[in-house]
C-alpha cells in the first residue's frame, strides 16, 4: 500500500533541497547584470507611458490661461488640428542661432508648464506632429497686444525673458510662445504676422 502513494525513491527533504537549488539558479539567471540595465529602461518608460496616459489631476495653471475667462475647447476628436506659433521680436536683432535657442526655450517652456496644467493638450497636439509655426513681431508693445489677444480667448501663451549672456540685455522678452490651441484660434491671433 505505501508503494501505491510514492513512486519515488527520494525522500520528501532531498526533493526540497532540490527544489530550492532549481529555484535558485532561475534567480541567479534572473538577476544578471545585463538583464537589469535594460530591464529597469523598460520599466521607467513603461512607468512614463503609465503616466502621461493618465489625465492630469491639477487644474489649470492661471500663469499660462487667462484668469476668470472659458477655456477653448479641444475636442476628443483626432482630426481638430492644433499648432503652437512662436513670435520673435524684431527690433532686437538677434542672429539666427540666438533666434533658435530661444524659440527653444519657447516651446520647451510651454510644454513643461502644459505638463503640469494640460497634459490632455499636449497628447492631442502630438497627435497632430507638434505644428510649430515662427513669426516676427516688431516690438515688445505688440508682442504684449499678441500675448493679451491669445489670453483673452483662452490659449495658452509662455514668454521667454533671455538671461542676458549673449546678444541681448538680461530680462529682455525674446519669443512670445502662442499655444498649442486649435488652428482657427491661433490663427485669429497670429494670422496677420509675417513668417520669419
Amino acid at each position: 500500500m505505501l508503494g501505491s502513494f510514492g513512486n519515488s525513491s527520494q525522500s520528501p527533504k532531498k526533493k526540497q533541497q532540490q527544489q530550492q537549488k532549481q529555484e535558485g539558479q532561475w534567480l541567479a539567471l534572473s538577476f544578471n547584470p545585463e538583464n537589469f540595465i535594460p530591464g529597469l529602461v523598460i520599466g521607467f518608460i513603461l512607468g512614463l507611458l503609465l503616466d502621461l496616459s493618465k489625465p492630469s489631476k491639477n487644474k489649470t495653471n492661471k500663469k499660462n490661461f487667462a484668469p476668470g475667462k472659458p477655456q477653448f475647447a479641444v475636442s476628443n476628436n483626432s482630426d481638430q488640428e492644433l499648432k503652437m506659433v512662436l513670435i520673435v521680436r524684431q527690433d532686437l536683432k538677434m542672429k539666427s542661432g540666438k533666434i533658435a535657442s530661444q524659440c527653444a526655450h519657447a516651446a520647451t517652456g510651454m510644454y513643461a508648464e502644459l505638463m503640469q496644467s494640460h497634459r490632455s493638450l499636449l497628447r492631442q497636439w502630438e497627435q497632430c506632429g507638434q505644428p510649430k509655426i515662427v513669426v516676427t513681431c516688431k516690438n515688445q508693445q505688440e508682442m504684449n497686444k499678441l500675448k493679451e489677444a491669445a489670453e483673452n480667448i483662452g490659449l495658452p501663451t509662455f514668454v521667454v525673458a533671455d538671461a542676458g549672456r549673449t546678444q541681448v540685455l538680461s530680462g529682455s522678452k525674446t519669443v512670445l510662445a502662442v499655444g498649442p490651441g486649435p488652428k482657427e484660434s491661433v490663427d485669429s491671433v497670429t494670422g496677420k504676422l509675417c513668417l520669419l
